[in-house]
């Protein structure tokens, strides 16, 4: 819990470095959105110590301290139904913090959620899963905003991760790893074109057209085109969801 506090703490100045009314927003909506998720956890440790006697966060044998972890970890990460913090605050933050809140502050949850994945009941993280997907893809049509657009693309591969968590943890923890692994290199891209909007990045053939075919790529890879690495991960997440129906 200290861990993931201090990881909290640190990228607040990171959110908060551009001076202007739109980062001061990102970063209180962050530090809310995150003490509340610590909050909950700690609860949820209390309540679980209370019942059972035992203070090990990987033990949540009582049924509402496993839901209400479940709670703080979704809301920590930015999973549907509790993502409504992610683009506003990717949206006020550097690219580079950008990259850092979508893709390094999510391994701290999710690690946390692969360890007690033998507690929580498929169902949930399914619908979690499911609604993640759907909201994710949805909210990425209408987006100009690059920041925001893999804001939401972040919370539907979140959703392909919670879809098998609980049946499938190594290969839920494989599709967040590749996700994190194609948006790096996307973050970094945009940033030495200092593309902010879906039409600038459109101009950026005339003076760079090896980077814009490698920002297609990657950009396809995310969305799972065949035969790129994106694919391979939401491949074997559906072959789970068959077998284990």
């Amino acid at each position: 819990w200290l861990g993931l506090e201090l990881n909290m703490i640190s990228i607040l100045p990171m959110i908060a470095k551009q001076k202007h009314p739109r980062s001061t927003e990102a970063t209180t909506k962050y530090f809310l959105t995150q003490a509340i998720a610590s909050a909950l956890m700690l609860f949820s440790s209390t309540l679980n110590a209370w019942q059972t006697g035992s203070w090990d966060i990987t033990q949540l044998n009582n049924k509402l301290s496993c839901i209400l972890m479940i709670s703080a970890l979704m809301m920590k990460m930015g999973a549907a139904p509790t993502h409504f913090w992610l683009p506003e605050v990717t949206q006020g933050s550097p690219l580079t913090t950008a990259l850092l809140i979508t893709t390094w502050q999510k391994i701290a949850p999710i690690t946390l959620l692969y360890t007690i994945s033998n507690h929580i009941e498929p169902t949930i993280t399914l619908l979690i899963g499911v609604l993640s997907i759907l909201v994710g893809g949805w909210g990425g049509f209408n987006q100009t905003q690059v920041r925001k657009m893999m804001a939401y693309s972040s919370i539907a591969h979140l959703g392909w991760t919670m879809t098998v968590i609980s049946i499938m943890p190594n290969i839920a923890l494989t599709n967040i790893i590749i996700y994190m692994i194609i948006s790096t290199p996307f973050f970094f891209l945009i940033t030495t074109t200092s593309s902010k909007t879906l039409q600038t990045l459109t101009t950026t053939w005339n003076y760079a057209p090896t980077t814009t075919i490698i920002l297609m790529f990657l950009l396809l890879s995310m969305a799972g085109l065949p035969p790129l690495t994106g694919f391979t991960p939401k491949l074997l997440i559906l072959d789970s969801l068959i077998t284990h129906k």
